[in-house]
């Protein structure tokens, strides 16, 4: 645990990428939506999901560089790929769980002021604070699939480059639009939207979370292998 430890604090020698860009982002998309607010001339309840989203997006560049720049630093101080693994999916842990504490902080705010007293909502659909819980797992699990799939194609990059990688990209889009496309064909959109919807907050966590680990699997899987 020791050596795990160690790789989170080496992970976090990089506090800009973990913690600061994501809050700068984060604080500045909300600024921008509070202007937003104040700019649009309509009485009813206006949303900036989008904005709030932004540093979810950003995980996805620290999944990346996670790997890329991490990665062989810590080979040449001897750190074993099974601890560089753990330790930055625990330090990929850490700070999903600060972002979505903050998630979850703006929902119950914007709940507790009526849309900060413009009606205004930052809170995904659904998460808006009555349910705490819900809101704090799904925020966690988001940032969680956005940083792994940063880091899944990272280990992928750095195993068989980049033609292998944009060939597995274009491959996993195709497979989901082709999903897509038979769903509809075969006329089961209704039943799938149903099935997710009977999921609730939760069980699309867990979902999301099954999915998480699949690729905490596969990138170890893949790094293992890596060649610096």
């Amino acid at each position: 645990m020791t050596r795990i430890s160690n790789v989170v604090r080496l992970q976090l020698v990089n506090r800009q990428a973990y913690i600061f860009v994501p809050l700068i982002v984060l604080g500045g998309a909300v600024l921008i939506g509070f202007l937003v607010f104040l700019l649009v001339p309509y009485g009813g309840p206006k949303y900036a999901i989008g904005a709030t989203a932004a540093p979810l997006w950003s995980f996805v560049v620290v999944g990346i560089q996670a790997l890329t720049l991490s990665f062989p630093f810590s080979q040449a101080l001897g750190v074993t790929r099974r601890d560089f693994h753990l330790g930055t999916v625990l330090t990929a842990a850490l700070t999903s769980a600060m972002l979505a504490l903050i998630y979850l902080a703006i929902a119950l705010l914007e709940k507790a002021t009526g849309g900060w007293g413009m009606r205004g909502y930052f809170a995904l659909s659904g998460l808006d604070g009555d349910a705490p819980l819900a809101a704090l797992a799904s925020y966690f699990t988001l940032a969680m699939l956005c940083f792994l799939s940063g880091y899944w194609c990272a280990a992928i990059f750095k195993r068989w480059g980049t033609v292998v990688l944009l060939t597995v990209l274009v491959g996993v889009s195709v497979a989901v639009v082709a999903a897509a496309l038979l769903v509809i064909r075969f006329g089961a959109w209704d039943a799938v939207v149903g099935w997710l919807v009977s999921q609730g907050v939760l069980g699309l966590s867990a979902w999301g979370l099954v999915l998480a680990a699949g690729l905490t699997a596969s990138s170890y899987a893949t790094l293992r292998r890596v060649t610096q």
